[in-house]
């Protein structure tokens, strides 16, 4: 499994808006080949950063089924006039997991 590291740099004040075309554009990666799952998280400290985490089962599965697909082109319609600067992406693999889960405070 590979993970892709995505930072968003949201142009201050469109974040909301930003969220609900992600909304529309995650229904367009989860339909993409070899995609796994996601997620979208954004920074309590600076709420126009966010990050993607997209987990896919082989690095081309991103970088040539995604990238060149022309699902990709309506992707980038619906998201890429947010940014600024542009995304920096990075993929990342398992070296060690750690499956331990805790619940609550002790």
């Amino acid at each position: 499994m590979i993970l892709e590291v995505a930072q968003l740099e949201v142009i201050p004040g469109l974040e909301v808006a930003f969220e609900a075309a992600f909304a529309e554009a995650q229904q367009i990666i989860a339909s993409m080949g070899g995609y796994i799952s996601h997620e979208l998280q954004r920074c309590v400290e600076q709420p126009n950063r966010f990050i993607l985490l997209v987990r896919w089962r082989t690095l081309t599965d991103h970088t040539v089924g995604f990238r060149d697909s022309p699902q990709y082109q309506e992707w980038r319609k619906l998201l890429h006039h947010f940014y600024d600067p542009a995304p920096s992406v990075l993929h990342y693999e398992s070296v060690v997991q750690n499956s331990i889960v805790r619940t609550g405070i002790n």
